[in-house]
């Protein structure tokens, strides 16, 4: 009777551990328990592991491409062959989502000359890090970053007439901004006062082309021999304010290019590379330093928020801006822009009448003039496109809308992206 006792107050021990503490107290006391007066019992084999919690290595790319979905497009290629007449902003496009976050994917090799510029022949491959993070390499250089480094290919070859192009591809399409790179256009109020300016033509001629003679006022104490004539047109506003707003400066287009063969009072200079007529009273402006084309596009580094003020080739009025359209904004270097940067437009929202609240009985029965009484309502704005910064000034810039996806105004509003 004794022996039956301790084994059942044994069994009511283990079953209070099986509650407590699961299987391994169980066993471990058990097996101290029962020591003494008979055999150890051996532990059961481990279950094995839920499907869960067993360890398959899962392949890279796929990893990658989730972890980088909000970068990468679900369409981007593995590998690109750069073409003639592609654009960095066009490549970006087709490997990113956003085409702005090309600086955090571009791959910088060392070994390569030139490794921030990218030329026809190259091959770009999309790969993928040990931690998944995406990124663009240069897996096979173009010869023609040779050539562009100076090294000396000779190609035996017959030939018509050919000449290499070893120029790296443009960030934004060059025919779009051409006329904007080397010239100036955009003047401020000192620079039109103090600009020299055409006086008369020879042979008393009204307009003047490309081989015209024209006489100009004094170029100062340092003359160049090369100027752009520049036709001072629009100034360029703040939008609204009844036309009353702060002048940002004056919209320039560029008519020849002035090459000096006397100096004097008047000075004397003869026309070349005419885009247009030249005018008496057209002033005489220094270029400035030519715009990069091989910019980087980024979003930009301080918060920007400035307005459409112009678009350029317009009139002034309803003037509406699609792709590859130039528009002038508001704010320039002295806000921290730089060329390549990445704005995002807004479309501002109309005003509307409600006409169709608590009133609208009122409304209707005083017809068309009852509607001017009506409540006025504000829609929200909208994304229209996307801008890219080309040149700066102090306080304006140019940019070119590279998407559009909806119509684009003056006095849009322009923001970090």
């Amino acid at each position: 009777m004794r022996l039956y006792a301790a084994m059942a107050s044994k069994q009511i021990r283990c079953a209070r551990l099986l509650l407590a503490g699961g299987i391994p107290a169980l066993l471990a006391a058990c097996a101290a328990t029962h020591g003494a007066s008979r055999p150890a019992m051996a532990a059961p084999p481990p279950s094995p592991p839920p499907p869960a919690a067993v360890a398959s290595p899962a392949p890279a790319p796929a990893v990658a491409a989730s972890d980088a979905g909000p970068i990468i497009r679900h369409s981007a290629p593995m590998t690109y062959t750069v073409k003639r007449g592609d654009t960095l902003w066009g490549i970006a496009s087709k490997f990113l989502r956003n085409p702005w976050d090309w600086p955090e994917v571009w791959y910088l090799n060392p070994q390569i000359h030139n490794p921030h510029l990218i030329y026809p022949g190259d091959v770009l491959a999309l790969t993928y890090g040990h931690n998944g993070k995406p990124s663009i390499r240069l897996v096979r250089a173009s010869p023609l970053r040779g050539q562009a480094a100076g090294e000396q290919t000779v190609q035996l070859r017959p030939t018509l007439r050919s000449t290499p192009i070893t120029a790296a591809i443009p960030t934004i399409p060059y025919s779009a901004i051409a006329a904007f790179l080397a010239r100036p256009v955009v003047l401020s109020a000192g620079q039109v006062r103090r600009a020299a300016h055409v006086i008369a033509f020879r042979d008393k001629h009204q307009i003047a082309g490309t081989g015209s003679i024209a006489y100009v006022s004094s170029l100062g104490r340092h003359p160049r021999s090369r100027y752009s004539v520049i036709h001072v047109g629009r100034k360029l506003r703040e939008p609204g304010d009844f036309g009353f707003g702060h002048v940002y400066g004056y919209l320039g287009s560029y008519t020849a290019t002035a090459v000096i063969t006397a100096d004097g009072r008047p000075a004397t200079a003869t026309l070349s590379d005419s885009a247009r007529e030249t005018f008496r009273g057209d002033r005489l402006i220094a270029n400035d330093a030519p715009a990069p084309l091989t910019m980087e596009p980024r979003a930009p580094s301080r918060r920007i928020h400035g307005k459409i003020i112009w678009v350029v080739g317009g009139t002034g009025g309803a003037d509406l801006a699609g792709q590859y359209d130039i528009v002038v904004l508001d704010r320039g270097s002295h806000a921290g822009l730089v060329p390549g940067d990445v704005l995002a437009v807004d479309h501002n929202g109309s005003v509307v009448h409600d006409t169709h609240g608590a009133f609208s009985w009122l409304f209707r029965a005083f017809g068309s003039a009852g509607h001017a009484f009506a409540p006025r309502v504000k829609l929200p704005d909208y994304r229209a496109g996307t801008l890219l910064v080309f040149k700066t000034y102090r306080d304006l810039s140019f940019a070119l809308v590279v998407a559009a996806s909806n119509v684009i105004d003056i006095g849009d509003v322009v923001h970090n992206p």
